[in-house]
């Protein structure tokens, strides 16, 4: 795709000042940078002179440093202090994963060195270089000013960075090999995930019970296993300074793993927060997918599918994982705010975000559910009168409309592939 259009120096960029960059560290949130120097150079990194630290505010889960150094720009990266869920937080397979992925996906960052030995710090963490770019967060920056086709090339891009990390072939890599546990990734997740979700719950939000029934009775078998990020967000890749509509770097790899190519895209469209949506989720979107330009999330996945030649039966399910997956994430940021195991009042109100997504599921489940038992008892009856799409197309403009707006999408779709038959 030519982006020519959008091309600017890096110059340009800088003096605009959209370069992703840190702020102040947060209370309770300082970094020993003194000790982390000393453990570099221990490790044979040669930095010079005392690092200028800043945190990134980005991210609601690891905390992200940046340490400025007389001749190097490094990233640290570490988890929160307070409750760790068991699998998240996971230094060592976030920077193996990226060490090992690094020859076959040119988005990775470069890894430094990894500490595991928790006196230094008070925790694990790794170091890698920073790539210097715009991270695309709740809104562009306004100096980018993207036009209508900007903003879908960008979006284009995204998903294909998505795409391109799916057709990596993994088994060329043991540490990739080594993250798998074989099928059943689907039946793990919804399991895992509703553990998780009980564990962390608090008096302040649902039970989400419907939905974990529904999900456990609608589990699909894998559609295929690959190498999955499991975190696929705009805000976790990095834009090209001179070209910001070219993805050149993907973040935030603690959740990547082998497993279903659908359940990444269904967790990934969780956040994909939409123009018409409601204000809540507007309020807590991270990436900017409100713009005009931008796929709508059956759009992405109609995108998708075209460009995999994979098949889906049930995309509500994976619709209702993504949802339910992130009332799982959000919640057990919340979980600890609650219980003041952090102090960040950005954590405040997320317990009103675990409500919306509630709602968003059950609204979903009821779609699916109202469209199955009209296809199994109404749709046979509609065709015995010839009311196929064919015979609908027929009527009036106006009555077509009012008719497509009663009958599920499902019935177009179904009446068409009849009349292919």
């Amino acid at each position: 795709m030519d982006n020519s259009a959008n091309k600017q120096t890096v110059t340009d960029v800088l003096d605009k000042g959209i370069l992703d960059k840190g702020g102040e560290v947060r209370e309770g949130e300082e970094l020993d940078s003194a000790a982390v120097s000393a453990w570099l150079k221990a490790q044979g990194v040669d930095v010079k002179g005392e690092p200028i630290v800043t945190q990134f505010s980005g991210g609601a889960s690891n905390w992200t440093y940046r340490l400025q150094y007389d001749n190097q720009d490094l990233i640290l990266r570490r988890p929160p202090k307070g409750t760790k869920a068991k699998s998240a937080h996971d230094m060592v397979r976030e920077y193996t994963v990226q060490k090992a992925l690094k020859d076959a996906y040119p988005y990775v960052p470069k890894m430094i060195a990894l500490c595991t030995d928790e006196a230094v710090i008070g925790a694990d963490f790794y170091i890698m270089e920073r790539m210097q770019g715009i991270i695309p967060r709740a809104s562009l920056p306004k100096a980018l000013d993207f036009d209508v086709k900007q903003t879908r090339a960008l979006c284009t891009n995204v998903i294909d960075a998505l795409i391109e990390l799916h057709q990596v072939d993994y088994t060329q890599y043991p540490d990739l090999v080594a993250l798998g546990r074989g099928e059943g990734y689907c039946e793990r997740q919804v399991t895992g995930w509703d553990k998780r979700y009980v564990k962390a719950k608090t008096p302040n939000v649902p039970s989400f019970g419907i939905v974990r029934q529904w999900l456990a009775k609608h589990t699909p078998k894998d559609s295929k296993t690959c190498l999955i990020h499991n975190d696929w967000r705009f805000d976790n890749v990095i834009l090209a300074a001179n070209n910001p509509t070219e993805v050149i770097g993907v973040l935030d790899w603690e959740m990547a793993t082998l497993g279903d190519p659908l359940m990444d895209l269904g967790s990934a469209l969780a956040y994909w927060i939409e123009e018409d949506d409601n204000i809540i989720m507007q309020q807590s979107r991270r990436q900017p997918t409100h713009l005009k330009g931008m796929m709508t999330r059956d759009e992405v996945v109609r995108y998708y599918l075209d460009k995999t030649g994979l098949e889906i039966d049930n995309w509500t399910f994976y619709e209702v994982f993504g949802l339910f997956r992130l009332a799982g994430i959000v919640q057990q940021i919340y979980y600890r705010y609650y219980n003041k195991q952090t102090k960040n009042p950005a954590f405040k109100n997320f317990w009103l975000i675990v409500h919306v997504l509630n709602a968003k599921c059950l609204k979903l489940i009821a779609q699916y559910e109202g469209e199955a038992l009209f296809m199994t008892h109404v749709q046979p009856r509609l065709k015995e009168r010839g009311m196929d799409k064919a015979a609908i197309e027929q009527l009036p403009e106006p009555v077509q409309k009012l008719v497509k707006s009663i009958l599920p999408k499902g019935y177009f779709e179904s009446s068409s592939k009849s009349a292919d038959d």
